[in-house]
C-alpha cells in the first residue's frame, strides 16, 4: 500500500507537489477501483493520456534542436526513447512500482509483460501529474533528467533499429550470412499461445526466444543472439 504522504516517492522523483492528490492519482491502476469502489480518486489513464503528449513533445523538440539528422532518423530516435521498455524501466529506477495502487491479481504478477505495460503507463502518467499540478518547464526538466539521458546509450547500441534487423545486419558483416528463425514449440489455447524460436546461423542455433507471438519470439531470440555474440 502506498504510504499516506508520498514523500519518499516525492523524493525519488525530485519532485514536489502543490497538490500530493494528483500524483497519487498516477499511480491508480483501474483494477484497484474495481476492488475499491468507494476510493476517492479516479484511474490513471487520463493522466497517462496527458503524459504521453507532453513526453513526445520533450523528446521532439530536443531532437529537432540538436539533431540535424533526417526526419525517419529522428522518428526512430524518438519511438526508442518513449518505448514501453525504456520508460518502464525508468520508472522502475525511481521505485514507482512500490507506490503503485492495484489489485491483489496484478499486485501479484511481478515481472509479466503486462507489468511492464503498467509501469511505463504509469510513468506517463507521473509526467501527465508533474504537468498539471506544476506546469511545463518543472515537466520539461523531468523529461531531460530522467528519459533523455537513455539517448546515448540508445545510439551507442543502435537500439533505434530493431533487434531482427540489428541482428541480421551484423551476421551478414561478420560472417556473410543471413540468420534463419525456426519455431521449436508451441503451447497453450488459441488465444493464449506461447512460442519459441530459435534463430540459426549456418545452422547453428545460436540462442532462443518466447513470447505470445512468433514474431515476438523471434525478436526475444535476435536480442538474446545479439548478446550471445557479443554484437
Amino acid at each position: 500500500m502506498p504510504e499516506p504522504s508520498l514523500q519518499k516517492l516525492e523524493q525519488a522523483l525530485g519532485v514536489t507537489f502543490h497538490n500530493a492528490d494528483t500524483l497519487r492519482q498516477a499511480l491508480v491502476h483501474r483494477s484497484y477501483l474495481n476492488e475499491h469502489p468507494d476510493f476517492p480518486l479516479g484511474h490513471n489513464e487520463r493522466l497517462e493520456f496527458l503524459g504521453d503528449a507532453v513526453l513526445e513533445l520533450v523528446v521532439t523538440e530536443y531532437l529537432y534542436s540538436r539533431y540535424e539528422n533526417p526526419e525517419g532518423e529522428l522518428t526512430n530516435w524518438r519511438a526508442s526513447l518513449v518505448n514501453a521498455d525504456i520508460l518502464s524501466e525508468i520508472c522502475e529506477s525511481l521505485g514507482v512500482e512500490d507506490h503503485l495502487y492495484l489489485s491483489k491479481g496484478e499486485a501479484r504478477d511481478v515481472g509479466s509483460k503486462a507489468r511492464r505495460y503498467i509501469l511505463a503507463n504509469a510513468f506517463e502518467a507521473v509526467i501527465g501529474a508533474i504537468y498539471l499540478d506544476l506546469g511545463w518547464e518543472e515537466a520539461k526538466d523531468f523529461i531531460l533528467k530522467n528519459v533523455i539521458k537513455e539517448l546515448p546509450r540508445i545510439l551507442e547500441h543502435r537500439l533505434y533499429i530493431d533487434p531482427k534487423s540489428r541482428f541480421q545486419e551484423a551476421a551478414q558483416d561478420q560472417l556473410g550470412v543471413t540468420p534463419t528463425y525456426k519455431v521449436l514449440s508451441e503451447e497453450g489455447p488459441d488465444h493464449a499461445k506461447k512460442f519459441e524460436v530459435g534463430v540459426y546461423v549456418n545452422k547453428d542455433l545460436i540462442a532462443t526466444g518466447a513470447g505470445t507471438s512468433k514474431h515476438e519470439a523471434q525478436v526475444a531470440a535476435a536480442e538474446a543472439a545479439i548478446k550471445a555474440k557479443g554484437w
